[in-house]
């Protein structure tokens, strides 16, 4: 698959060979997902975003992939959406992964906290994760720090 074509995807970033996040795709750009092999989407963004796609979920599992929507307030994250992300994850772990949501600053910051706080990488190893699309607003950087001392961690 040409990488190319992935990366003209809004936001577009490569965790690892496992997984990939992005911005909103469009119906298009899902296609394109598919040929290059992912078996799961997981949508954090809410299904009223500007950007969403009405029906996502059954276009994906009609392009044959499984998907699985986390719907995530930007202005109000929560614990329960960042467990229900982990253990989302957790249980794919055999599974090619793309996540989305509409511009990849929640996706950013779930996956820097996956990689801190499940993976037990260190600060300095998953900032490029959270810094690649987007700096985190206050909201979003309280939200780090809260979970960060929930699961008894410093950054």
């Amino acid at each position: 698959m040409n990488t190319a074509a992935l990366e003209q995807i809004r936001n577009y970033y490569r965790i690892d060979g496992h997984i990939a996040t992005a911005g909103q795709p469009t119906v298009d750009q899902f296609h394109t997902i598919k040929r290059a092999d992912f078996d799961l989407v997981i949508n954090l963004a809410l299904p009223d975003s500007p950007v969403a796609i009405p029906d996502e979920g059954d276009l994906v599992r009609l392009l044959g992939m499984d998907y699985i929507h986390i719907p995530v307030d930007f202005g109000a994250p929560t614990f329960t959406d960042l467990h229900a992300f982990f253990a989302t994850v957790d249980q794919h772990q055999d599974k090619k992964i793309f996540i989305h949501c509409a511009y990849n600053w929640r996706v950013s910051v779930f996956m820097y906290l996956y990689k801190r706080i499940r993976q037990q990488v260190a600060a300095s190893d998953a900032l490029p994760t959270l810094h690649a699309v987007w700096d985190p607003d206050k909201t979003w950087q309280q939200f780090i720090q809260s979970a960060l001392t929930y699961y008894h961690m410093q950054d």
